[in-house]
């Protein structure tokens, strides 16, 4: 048998399992309104804020270092088994949080949660390298990065809708089998990687394996005598690598602000329950997917009219965040619940479009030797401006007035955009001092 454009079928796979990630991180966040009461009825509201905020934490930290084990788990068993690891663990994960009764061990189900969700980019990432010819990346990782968005759009309205007919504990159950439903179209379609997989027609196998194909110098080897790929040493004394990762530690809790705290916000702010949260609560991340749809778009129309990498790069990472900039400061008055939504849709519209930009300055200014280096460093501070903004909620927010910490977003966009201007004078590969 053979199965046309399979590599589209990988991709969507792939996008699929993305957006079932995003719906077990966040059935916590939904659901938390509901059950913070029963769960710690002797606790005040600060304390539940705070407790609710530290299992935050915990996710997110161990989100950062699942990044660096999956990382290393896809490399060593391959796409298929990585992603069987990864997603089977992680719903599992999810579907134990219905044993959880306190902090200690909702915090642990959630860091095994975070880990192995952190697998799912690696992953994807590889797959996409596996799968698709260099010309044809770009598309792919659009598709997969926005089953981010998509997962939060689809995600809160379901949660919402499951509570209707089950149990908090039972709602985290249903949810963690999607993932091991997954699975099973997951091990048909993915026998092989295509320069051995049954199903691949020759055509489309030659098509990949030629377009992934790289110069070569006399010898054989890759030529790679114009990258400057520097020691972890050196490339810690260019300014433009601290441009990057100051810039990430900057943007990035803008993007988790939301993620955790949406549901809370509405909770508190409009005195929402979970089934009205569910009417609302999915409407900022419509936004977010216009926004990774139109900053990588807007990158490539320029690119192609003949604009400078540093003009583009520039041009998109400062529209993003001056879109962010106004709609973070009318946060603090908006009114009416559905304009606030709306509002949040403007600001993960700009989010998006700016952060698809930042995440490939790396690539911009260095060599293939180079690249994962300080992307790592760039999303480790992504990670620890995310944990520290995170931590501050409870108190910045401290009877229920959230525009401090929409302040400190708005601050963070300004941040993100002169770390770029000020310590990338010109986004381009760097040489060699």
């Amino acid at each position: 048998m053979k199965l046309q454009g399979l590599r589209w079928w990988v991709i969507a796979l792939i996008a699929l399992a993305t957006i079932i990630n995003y719906i077990d991180r966040q059935a916590l966040s939904v659901l938390w309104p509901a059950i913070q009461e029963d769960l710690f009825p002797d606790k005040t509201a600060l304390e539940r804020k705070q407790i609710y905020a530290n299992i935050s934490i915990v996710f997110v930290f161990s989100y950062a270092f699942g990044q660096a084990i999956f990382g290393k788990i896809f490399d060593w068993v391959g796409t298929r088994i990585g992603f069987v690891l990864s997603i089977g663990v992680w719903s599992l994960a999810t579907a134990a949080h219905a044993f959880a009764q306190g902090m200690l061990s909702f915090s642990f189900f959630r860091a095994i949660l975070g880990i192995a969700e952190a697998g799912n980019w690696p992953g994807a990432a590889k797959g996409n390298a596996e799968w698709f010819p260099v010309k044809e990346r770009a598309f792919a990782q659009g598709l997969f990065n926005s089953g981010a968005a998509i997962g939060g759009i689809v995600a809160i309205p379901m949660i919402a809708m499951l509570t209707i007919y089950f149990s908090w504990q039972m709602v985290f159950v249903v949810v963690g089998l999607l993932g091991l439903l997954w699975l099973i179209p997951w091990l048909i379609v993915v026998k092989a990687p295509p320069g051995e997989h049954p199903w691949i027609t020759e055509e489309e196998r030659e098509y990949i394996l030629t377009g992934q194909k790289r110069s070569k110098n006399a010898d054989g080897t890759e030529n790679t005598d114009e990258e400057y790929n520097p020691d972890t040493g050196e490339l810690l004394t260019r300014k433009e690598s601290w441009g990057v990762i100051i810039a990430s530690a900057a943007i990035d809790p803008i993007w988790w602000l939301f993620v955790f705290w949406i549901p809370i916000y509405l909770n508190e702010v409009y005195g929402m329950d979970v089934k009205a949260i569910g009417i609302y609560g999915w409407v900022p991340y419509v936004g977010a997917m216009f926004g990774a749809w139109f900053g990588g778009l807007l990158a490539q129309n320029r690119l192609k009219a003949g604009w400078s990498i540093n003009k583009t790069r520039k041009l998109v990472i400062t529209l993003g965040c001056l879109i962010m900039l106004p709609a973070l400061l009318a946060m603090a008055d908006p009114g009416q619940p559905h304009i606030a939504v709306m509002i949040m849709a403007v600001i993960l519209f700009g989010f998006q479009t700016a952060i698809g930009n930042v995440q490939t300055l790396p690539s911009d200014l260095l060599g293939k030797k180079a690249v994962g280096t300080l992307s790592g460093f760039s999303g480790m501070a992504a990670k620890l401006g995310a944990v520290g903004l995170t931590s501050l909620v409870p108190w910045l927010t401290a009877g229920g007035n959230y525009t401090p910490a929409f302040v400190i977003g708005a601050s963070l966009a300004i941040i993100a955009m002169l770390a770029v201007w000020l310590l990338i004078p010109n986004v381009a590969p760097l040489k060699k001092r």
